[in-house]
C-alpha cells in the first residue's frame, strides 16, 4: 500500500522558516512526480510546488523566491523549505505523489504563521 507521510509543520512567526518532509512508502520503483499543495480554511486546495524525477520544478507565483522544493530519490522523500513565511501561508500542507499512474495524498500537516 502506497503511503505519503508528511512531517515538519508547526507554528512560526512571520519572517520565520519551516521545512516540511514527505516520506513515501510502499513504492517499488521511482516516483516520477511529487509536489506540495495547501488548503487554507474556506479555500480550495492549491498547488504550491511540484518536482519531477529529473528535477524540473514549478512554483506558485505566491511562493517563488521564498520556498524551495527538493527530493531525495534514493529515499523517496520530498522536502519543502519555506523561508520568509507570511501569515497568508497559513494552511494545511499536503504531499502529493504520482506513482504507477495513480495519485496519492498525505494526511496533511498544519502550518500556522503569526503576524
Amino acid at each position: 500500500q502506497v503511503q505519503a507521510l508528511e512531517s515538519g509543520g508547526g507554528y512560526v512567526q512571520a519572517g520565520g522558516s519551516l521545512r516540511l518532509s514527505c516520506a513515501a512508502s510502499g513504492v517499488s520503483f521511482g516516483i516520477n512526480y511529487m509536489g506540495w499543495f495547501r488548503q487554507a480554511p474556506g479555500k480550495m486546495r492549491d498547488m504550491v510546488a511540484t518536482i519531477t524525477s529529473s528535477g524540473d520544478e514549478v512554483y506558485a507565483d505566491s511562493v517563488k523566491g521564498r520556498f524551495t522544493i527538493s527530493r531525495d530519490n534514493a529515499k523517496n522523500t520530498l522536502y519543502l523549505q519555506m523561508n520568509s513565511l507570511k501569515p497568508e501561508d497559513t494552511a494545511i500542507y499536503y504531499c502529493f505523489i504520482r506513482w504507477a499512474s495513480r495519485d496519492y495524498w498525505g494526511q496533511g500537516t498544519q502550518v500556522t504563521v503569526s503576524s
